[in-house]
């Protein structure tokens, strides 16, 4: 066997499909799909400067954020390879402003695809990780053109989630709701191949990612948080931890789900129109799903995300998720009574990351 007597992709789907008799393919068609627009985006991130140059230059999309051409290239791929083949009924993206309908010519299916087609792509032009990541829903009306409110379905409600990563190795890291499985992309055959099944995030950890530089802006739970972590053996943790920060989402779940750890991205007061910093439908339920399905936990803070109940399409949320014990431990400082000051375990009422004191 040419992959070492390891299911492909393509094996592992009929497998899944053989285990519910009702089901007709189309998920496992449209996870297909989704499987080729990640392989033609590694193909161009790979590239980098020795690629064809991409037409356009950079503008501003719907989230007040720099676009690049090849984030606009990215969304157009995934389009593209859902679009036709009837298995979709509408798709959201983050760089698309409006709900995403099909050409009058193709069918509509019975799922909705949500995704952030390049998820860290300010990252590449020093050569970090990148990646997709993407959601899969029921359509509200099989067959018909879907609405924005048909994408507002608590995260609860996917019926699959994934992300691929383009590193040294491409990797595509799926759950269907029966655990979270990668795939790498063996490049002689260009076939997905299953390496890592069933992934679990250890409980415990030793380790915790979060932009310090917004520590000012943080709520009281989490500052008390950060601060205990540095403190060390002979901190109230009793233990030294290492921090982690890479500022692509992508890249710090595939690290989690690797050896575990924890990562914050929380709601903090930095801009009042903005309660977090991460997009709730394409990025937090997605990585949410694939965390829980591993043995991780993934909340706001003060509830689990999977709960929330989306407000729009582009809604964003604070985000932390990772190995249970740490998350568990953030969500009852949470639930303390949150006060305006704290007695952190190096400065006293001063946080470590502080810029004035008490």
């Amino acid at each position: 066997m040419p992959t070492g007597g390891r299911p492909t992709l393509t094996q592992f789907l009929i497998e899944q499909r053989r285990r519910h008799p009702g089901a007709t393919g189309d998920l496992n068609a449209l996870i297909t799909d989704v499987s080729l627009a990640c392989k033609a985006i590694a193909r161009k991130v790979a590239l980098g400067a020795l690629g064809a140059p991409i037409e356009g230059t950079a503008s501003i999309n719907v989230q007040g954020e720099e676009q690049k051409p090849l984030d606009i290239e990215s969304n157009e791929l995934f389009v593209r390879s859902a679009e036709w083949d009837g298995h979709v009924a509408g798709m959201v993206s983050e760089e698309m402003e409006e709900v995403y309908t099909l050409p009058p010519q193709y069918p509509r299916g019975k799922y909705l695809l949500l995704f952030d087609p390049l998820d860290g792509s300010s990252n590449i032009d020093v050569n970090v990780s990148v990646g997709s990541i993407f959601s899969v829903l029921r359509a509200a009306v099989p067959g018909q053109d879907a609405k924005a409110e048909d994408f507002l379905q608590p995260g609860t409600q996917q019926v699959c989630a994934g992300y691929a990563i383009y590193g040294p190795t491409t990797m595509l890291v799926l759950s269907m709701g029966d655990g979270t499985h990668a795939f790498t992309l063996e490049p002689s055959l260009g076939e997905w191949v299953l390496s890592h099944r069933g992934l679990k995030v250890p409980e415990k950890t030793r380790e915790f990612a979060i932009n310090a530089s917004n520590s000012r802006f943080w709520e009281p739970a989490v500052k008390r948080y950060v601060d205990e972590c540095p403190a060390g053996s002979t901190g109230p943790r009793g233990v030294d931890f290492n921090m982690r920060w890479i500022a692509s989402l992508v890249a710090e779940t595939h690290r989690i789900l690797m050896r575990g750890g924890v990562f914050m991205y929380p709601r903090d007061n930095k801009d009042a129109s903005k309660p977090g910093r991460l997009r709730l439908l394409y990025e937090a339920n997605p990585i949410g799903m694939l965390i829980e399905q591993a043995g991780g936990r993934a909340t706001t803070g003060h509830k689990r995300i999977l709960d929330v109940q989306p407000e729009s399409i582009h809604q964003r949320i604070g985000f932390i998720f990772g190995s249970a014990e740490e998350v568990s431990r953030i969500e009852s400082y949470h639930a303390e009574e949150p006060l305006d000051s704290y007695k952190s375990p190096l400065f006293g009422k001063r946080g470590l990351f502080a810029t004035t004191t008490i």
